[in-house]
């Protein structure tokens, strides 16, 4: 893998896509700067180097223009002091005023662009910004791994202008390694925990799992139309009645494929969507009508306990509830204390997915886990094509 420790930059000047997606409150204060805080390292050994630093990045999902809330210039301060030095800050990403900042640049300092996306073109994937972007630096470092499942100019089309100058940064290649030692382990057994809303969305994720993984565990709203598709009572919980027959299919291919799926057996009802409804544990196959799973039950959970505390290889795909009510998250905070009691004992564990981060760090377990992946789409679009736009741009 061509990463930045294979680099050196030494009189370089290195333009860097990083991830600096960060979520702002009123004031446009900083409230999560975990993405942040993971491009430090990549930055750090440009500098070490005795390179220069140029940062692009995007915020938010502005209209193609400039949007005050969307500006990267909330961030400058911030990243100065992270970084321990003063954040020089261009006003435009691309034009006369980038090139002018990008050109007074020396070895040490580090300079960030304006966001990309208020210049559609980024998004558009358009070559010609691509090709203005890539004159503001000698070598192009992709450290984005969050949006390297999109084909914008910034994270695929620039990397083109490099043919012998690109590499990943830390955050890409440390993703990388961990997704590749999930799909590609000689340890067993494998187990992949899915879980989330829907069944639509992890179809091909599934699918492509199936050839992979010892253990499939499911859990969620999406174990409703598993258990409908087997000719449950499922009362008012969520169902796709249109994928009852793709619930049956996956069912059928893991058998033929050796494959041990685990469903609820179990589960926590809730008379209404709200953390005030009245509650209930039931067996899943005979919800009644009008009240709706919202959790796995106990049952379950010692029966996922005892898959997980025996496996090698976790990655763990969405909660196991709804998990922001405290009335219906035991079941996730379950599964996540079984992930950290089998990690304990020596298996790999990676953390992928909005839901699952957003669960593991609700319960401040990320660092009792192998690795929590900082891209959920990026991550599951990898596991289902086997490649990204992004990585591709660096590796071929």
């Amino acid at each position: 893998m061509k990463t930045v420790d294979n680099y050196n930059f030494a009189g370089k000047k290195a333009l860097v896509r990083v991830d600096f997606n960060v979520p702002l409150d009123a004031a446009f204060s900083i409230t999560d700067d975990t993405r942040m805080r993971a491009a430090l390292p990549t930055i750090n050994k440009i500098l070490k180097d005795g390179g220069a630093v140029v940062l692009m990045s995007h915020l938010g999902r502005p209209k193609d223009v400039p949007e005050e809330k969307y500006s990267l210039k909330h961030i400058v301060a911030h990243l100065s002091d992270l970084l321990g030095l003063p954040v020089k800050f261009a006003t435009d990403s691309v034009g006369a005023i980038a090139q002018t900042a990008a050109a007074d640049l020396k070895a040490g300092e580090v300079l960030l662009l304006e966001n990309l996306r208020f210049h559609k073109q980024e998004t558009a994937g358009t070559e010609s910004f691509a090709q203005e972007l890539s004159t503001l630096g000698n070598v192009y470092v992709n450290d984005a791994f969050g949006t390297a499942h999109r084909a914008h100019a910034s994270t695929t089309i620039v990397a083109k202008f490099f043919p012998n100058d690109k590499v990943f940064g830390y955050v890409m290649a440390n993703e990388l390694a961990s997704i590749n030692k999930v799909l590609n382990s000689k340890e067993r057994p494998v187990t992949a925990i899915m879980g989330g809303a829907k069944v639509s969305g992890k179809i091909l994720i599934i699918e492509n799992l199936l050839d992979k993984i010892d253990n499939l565990i499911i859990g969620g709203g999406m174990a409703y139309t598993f258990i409908k598709a087997l000719h449950g009572k499922v009362g008012s919980s969520l169902v796709e009645e249109d994928k009852l027959a793709i619930a049956l299919k996956i069912l059928k291919e893991g058998k033929e494929k050796g494959v041990n799926i685990y469903i609820p057996v179990d589960t926590v009802i809730g008379d209404a969507f709200s953390n005030d409804a009245k509650k209930q544990t039931v067996e899943i196959t005979n919800i009644p009508d009008g009240w709706m799973g919202l959790d796995i039950g106990p049952v379950t959970e010692k029966n996922y306990d005892e898959v997980i505390k025996n496996s090698k290889i976790i990655l763990w795909n969405g909660p196991m509830g709804v998990f922001e009510m405290s009335s219906f998250e035991h079941g996730t905070k379950a599964v996540a204390d079984s992930i950290v009691k089998a990690t304990k004992k020596g298996a790999y564990s990676l953390i992928g997915g909005g839901d699952s981060v957003a669960a593991i760090n609700k319960y401040h377990l990320g660092d009792q886990v192998s690795y929590v992946s900082t891209g959920g789409g990026a991550l599951l679009e990898y596991i289902e094509s086997g490649s990204l736009p992004g990585v591709e741009a660096i590796e071929y």
